[in-house]
């Protein structure tokens, strides 16, 4: 799907098209025949337009004849198997002399939060800008993804004192993996970042420099959270696998006990069970021997317990 939009007086206008200068061009999932199209339009290399919707696509800038392609990570929210996932994806901004195309495989907040023209001092005319300002709003998705992530980590902690299941560790290990995609991807936005503050190829206005230095902190402070949290939940996991050891060491514990207990009558239940002269056997014909004997076999199963209890082994 490709749209078209342009400012005017801080308004945001959906247009037919075709392209025009100071034009943004919002391409998402488009067909290669749309895509073609473009860049045929454009002089742009149909590769460079295509190249976001290959999710192996790493981060860069490559300086073309005519226009620059940029490729940043974004992070996206998938559902699979009722569970939600975080992902990242490749968004791809290019640049040519008179307009800005973004192509995404998928719709992402971060372009509809300028498609509802919520952005302050938003134009589309201001390309360089309209790029600092989508990977701070990039920045600031990851870092609310991240929230959320630490948010689910949290929920599965309170559950360890009460009710821990093989799910919660499998819940672990997705978190975590999220966690691992965001720091590699954010770590390849910083360095298309650190490119563009020595970025010179297009105009900047004075206000630029100051959204390129807090999409710089934003960046460092998701990339600060997403270690932060890698190691939580590291934590988190060793606690849960700590807890789950120590509950089934309580359980086995207990198991050798009770089977040390019951030893008892049945060694001697077993002694008295054996074909042998019952002259030879204590209490053997006394009237009250077989009460005497059950007797004795508590008394010793009580002693047992009670030593146990005191080494508290039971």
């Amino acid at each position: 799907m490709v749209k078209y939009y342009k400012t005017d007086n801080g308004q945001l206008s959906l247009l037919e098209g075709p392209a025009s200068p100071g034009m943004w061009i919002k391409m998402t999932n488009p067909t290669r025949t749309e895509a073609r199209v473009l860049a045929d339009s454009l002089a742009v290399d149909f590769a460079d337009i295509y190249a976001a919707q290959d999710h192996d696509e790493s981060s860069r800038i490559e300086l073309q004849d005519g226009y620059t392609l940029i490729l940043v990570d974004i992070p996206v929210q998938e559902t699979r198997q009722e569970s939600t996932y975080y992902t990242t994806i490749p968004l791809g901004i290019i640049l040519t002399q008179d307009l800005i195309i973004t192509v995404c495989s998928t719709e992402t907040p971060i372009l509809d939060y300028f498609e509802k023209n919520l952005a302050r001092e938003f134009s589309t005319k201001k390309k360089l800008r309209f790029v600092y300002q989508i990977l701070f709003r990039s920045a600031m998705q990851y870092q609310a993804c991240l929230r959320v992530i630490d948010r689910t980590r949290t929920e599965i902690e309170e559950r360890i004192d009460k009710e821990t299941k093989e799910s919660d560790l499998i819940a672990l290990h997705q978190l975590e993996s999220n966690l691992v995609y965001f720091a590699t991807s954010l770590g390849a936005n910083k360095n298309v970042i650190d490119r563009l503050t020595r970025y010179k190829r297009l105009k900047q206005y004075p206000e630029d420099q100051e959204l390129l230095d807090d999409v710089i902190v934003e960046n460092n402070q998701a990339i600060e959270m997403t270690g932060i949290y890698r190691d939580i939940i590291n934590g988190t996991r060793e606690l849960m696998s700590t807890v789950i050891d120590n509950r089934l060491n309580n359980v086995m514990k207990i198991l050798t006990s009770v089977t040390l207990v019951m030893a008892i009558p049945t060694i001697i239940s077993g002694l008295y069970g054996m074909n042998v002269n019952p002259d030879s056997m204590p209490l053997a014909y006394h009237p009250f021997g077989f009460g005497i004997i059950c007797l004795i076999t508590t008394v010793v199963c009580i002693v047992i317990m009670w030593i146990l209890h005191r080494k508290k082994m039971l």
